[in-house]
């Protein structure tokens, strides 16, 4: 009883933070501050801060349902392993493949003066963070998934 419960206090605080951040706080900042690269430094600063403790989420909750796989009568579902898989996986490719490649793009962005090379930075730009938005879609949506299983 005191494992599930602690499992569902940590996928709440770990899913409620990836949806205040990135559903609350960034679209806040984008339409609050005039200056867009500041927003958009701080937004990235947050979304790494949520990276982190999505790893530290993940791991926890793995620990506590492998825990519970040895000691409890009934196995926690394989389904909830899938999820905070999935979860994880999101964050790792967006966090370590995608907005790698954004913050190059940004560099290049503020820094290229050649009218070609600038559209197409704007333009890969516009794309990468349509994939970064994508699969944080992804990752909130199994959140809401993982929720609803430990209930």
């Amino acid at each position: 009883m005191l494992l599930s419960r602690a499992r569902l206090l940590i996928a709440t605080f770990w899913v409620g933070s990836l949806w205040a951040v990135g559903f609350v706080v960034a679209p806040t900042l984008f339409s609050t501050l005039s200056d867009r690269a500041l927003a958009g430094t701080i937004a990235g600063s947050l979304f790494r801060v949520v990276a982190w403790l999505s790893m530290f989420c993940a791991a926890a909750l793995l620990a506590l349902l492998f825990q519970a796989a040895r000691s409890e009568l009934q196995k926690p579902a394989k389904v909830l392993y899938y999820l905070i898989g999935g979860m994880a996986a999101c964050t790792l490719i967006g966090y370590m493949g995608v907005q790698p490649y954004i913050a190059e793009l940004r560099t290049v962005l503020h820094s290229v003066t050649d009218a070609a090379v600038l559209a197409d930075a704007r333009k890969m730009f516009g794309i990468m963070h349509g994939v970064s938005t994508g699969i944080f879609v992804v990752q909130s949506l199994l959140g809401a998934a993982l929720i609803i299983k430990l209930r």
